[in-house]
């Protein structure tokens, strides 16, 4: 372990390590740690790609249609189940999913086994209740925002401009203010996706899905420290690079910087 050098010292070999691709050894198995999270890290990967392909076109849809019928009874509707969606942390939401899906219809497996021989088909099964549960928070936020964002750009003088020229309320949206919201959406989006990364921790724990972030837990529990860092830092990583990503997507979408006069 290097205990007899200064912290700061093995911190910065750590370092040196990473940047040549060598993540160290487990403490609790001896086996390379980069060989140890690849399958793993593709576990993650498949399951929050499968709740971001599902719930970010879905939130835009509703955010629109939420902001083309505010006020009316689909809006309140939707608010107080997104609402609601929002507030529930996710074990609940979890062993909620558990109870009704698995215990009393039996429809999907209360636990994920997947290993590196699982068909597409059957990973894709027993990936629906995390991802689910994924999905019910990160849509049910990214939809809210949605509809802020366009009710918000909807108070605008060009908007109002347009609805005097007597064009319909959806082309409006579609046309004119779906354009200016791409910068604040596309963040809110980035955002929601960087969260639904480190989230994830917890889903994989309840449902022992065989991803990172049960890794982490477990090597956290076992003690093995290098496990953990190597974990840690793709979660940090990933984070940083989604809000990035958000930052220059919202300056190439937003139409004042690409049209300044």
């Amino acid at each position: 372990l290097g205990l007899d050098r200064p912290a700061h010292i093995r911190y910065i070999d750590w370092w040196a390590g990473v940047m040549q691709g060598d993540l160290g050894t487990s403490l609790a198995n001896r086996r390379d740690i980069a060989e140890l999270i690849t399958f793993r890290l593709s576990n993650t990967l498949f399951l929050a790609l499968t709740a971001a392909a599902i719930s970010v076109p879905l939130a835009l849809i509703l955010g629109v249609l939420a902001a083309l019928y505010r006020n009316g009874i689909y809006d309140r509707s939707v608010n107080v189940v997104t609402l609601g969606a929002v507030s529930a942390p996710e074990f609940l939401t979890a062993y909620v999913l558990i109870l009704y899906f698995s215990v009393k219809l039996g429809w999907f497996p209360s636990l994920s086994n997947i290993d590196a021989n699982t068909p597409f088909i059957e990973k894709l099964h027993q990936a629906t209740l995390p991802a689910v549960t994924l999905m019910a928070v990160i849509l049910a936020y990214m939809m809210r925002m949605v509809r802020a964002s366009i009710i918000n750009l909807l108070a605008s003088a060009y908007i109002e401009m347009a609805h005097l020229k007597g064009m319909p309320k959806l082309r409006v949206i579609v046309k004119h203010a779906l354009p200016n919201a791409w910068a604040p959406i596309a963040n809110i989006i980035a955002i929601s996706l960087a969260y639904l990364v480190v989230g994830v921790v917890v889903v994989e724990v309840v449902f022992i899905y065989p991803g990172l972030g049960q890794l982490m837990v477990d090597s956290v529990s076992n003690r093995d420290i290098p496990v953990v860092q190597a974990c840690a830092m793709i979660f940090a990583g990933t984070y940083i690079l989604l809000n990035l990503t958000a930052d220059i997507v919202s300056i190439c979408t937003n139409p004042r910087l690409l049209h300044p006069k």
